[in-house]
């Protein structure tokens, strides 16, 4: 069984989810993939550690690049039972990259002093900070509970255009007129009010 955390909308298993998922997977004799691209803002959301994240996996992805990372990913086997075969499946599939210690190197500076948690808590604070700044914006719905650091959001099909002409966004859903926004390590709070205020300017304009 394969899971993102944090899942494709934005949101989070609780530590709890997590155990029944990892007892299910035991009882039904399966194992228990964690995508985390996003793990750091979910550790970030629920206020544990990686290690409890872990847990609960018998092999994750813990996400650098999209907290931070100029870009790189680890992927660590937390099954005894499977760690002695995983150097033989990086290398058949590709994936043992030339002058792998400088992209492994960039956790070493995540790492240190918890800089990861950093990014993460920060992503998350500008994710929640667009969405108070567009909750009550006419004509605007917010579609998931933010718990990371995406916003989806339910607008007009008019008013998406008139956004997209100021702002590039990603239309998640055309049909249901749902669009998602990412904050990042870097996003800043200036840069969130201005995109709050293209928001409120594209409702209202005739």
């Amino acid at each position: 069984m394969a899971i993102s955390q944090v899942t494709e909308l934005g949101t989070c298993y609780t530590l709890d989810e997590l155990k029944v998922l990892r007892e299910f997977c035991q009882a039904e004799d399966l194992r228990l993939y964690l995508d985390g691209a996003r793990l750091a803002n979910a550790a970030a959301h629920l206020g544990c550690s990686l290690a409890n994240l872990a847990a609960h996996a018998d092999v994750l992805s813990f996400g650098a690049t999209k907290n931070g990372a100029v870009g790189a990913e680890a992927v660590v086997v937390m099954a005894e039972e499977l760690a002695a075969s995983a150097p033989f499946l990086r290398k058949q599939q590709t994936q043992l990259a030339s002058k792998m210690r400088y992209l492994s190197a960039q956790f070493l500076g995540l790492m240190e002093d918890q800089l990861w948690l950093h990014n993460a808590r920060h992503a998350n604070a500008m994710a929640a900070r667009l969405a108070d700044g567009i909750r009550d914006a006419p004509g605007v719905e917010l579609w998931q509970t933010v718990e990371a650091n995406a916003v989806f959001a339910l607008l007009q099909p008019a008013h998406i255009a008139r956004l997209q002409r100021v702002r590039e966004f990603y239309e998640w859903d055309p049909a249901a007129h749902v669009v998602r926004w990412m904050t990042a390590f870097d996003t800043t709070e200036a840069d969130i009010d201005v995109f709050v205020a293209d928001v409120r300017q594209t409702a209202v304009r005739p």
